[in-house]
């Protein structure tokens, strides 16, 4: 079901979600503060719904010192990644807003990972921390010499963001040679093809991670 931005509200979107699917269980993930009118509408479904955290079961031990500041869409792509690739080692690289680097390693055991800007977040942090540098979009050509300043700074920007990956992809493999590399995020299609290692590119990553924790629940 598509919807436009704008044309519902958040709680008619889900009230028609409600209508059109037969919605059993349910599972919230946010990096946000919840509505109160969302959490009034969820509560009031007979579906049920659980609230996702990282203190409750989940099929991976996490050794992130601090698991209360851990993003829940970094643990949901590294469960999601798990059960594509049972018992393997793998990296995990959300390219969203921020880019997210998680390891896993074929035990299940997370260990934890880095965190830098995204695309958008760079072409935007040129534009404002510079004099005469314009806002440059992430679409257009990326020569490997821009010709001009809009293509040098798109592909300033998604080009060194491709070598960051090659460079972690070639670290993480000098330890652990035969690990799994999954891309995610909604700037994966931007970097999938000029990314030289072998990845598996998967948008759906984060939304199979927090399914299978809500079968881990015992909910499903």
């Amino acid at each position: 079901m598509e919807f436009h931005k704008g044309e519902y509200s958040d709680t008619e979107i889900l009230d028609r979600w409600f209508a059109e699917y037969k919605i059993e269980k349910a599972i919230v993930s946010s990096v946000i503060e919840i509505p109160e009118n969302i959490e009034r509408l969820l509560k009031s479904h007979p579906c049920g719904y659980i609230r996702f955290g990282t203190t409750m079961p989940l099929p991976i031990k996490i050794l992130y010192k601090t698991p209360h500041t851990l993003g829940a869409d970094r643990v949901a792509a590294v469960v999601g990644a798990q059960g594509e690739a049972p018992g393997r080692d793998i990296l995990v690289i959300d390219a969203g807003s921020a880019i997210t680097y998680d390891f896993l390693d074929a035990e299940g055991n997370y260990h934890g990972g880095n965190i830098a800007p995204g695309i958008n977040m760079r072409l935007a942090s040129l534009h404002e921390h510079t004099g005469k540098l314009p806002l440059v979009t992430a679409t257009g050509d990326t020569p490997w010499l821009g010709y001009n300043t809009e293509t040098a700074i798109r592909s300033g920007v998604i080009r060194g963001i491709c070598h960051e990956i090659e460079g972690y992809i070639s670290e993480i493999k000098e330890k652990y040679p035969s690990v799994l590399i999954f891309l995610t995020g909604g700037d994966q299609k931007s970097l999938i093809y000029n990314i030289k290692s072998c990845i598996f590119a998967d948008e759906f990553l984060v939304l199979k991670g927090l399914n299978r924790i809500l079968k881990n629940h015992g909910i499903i």
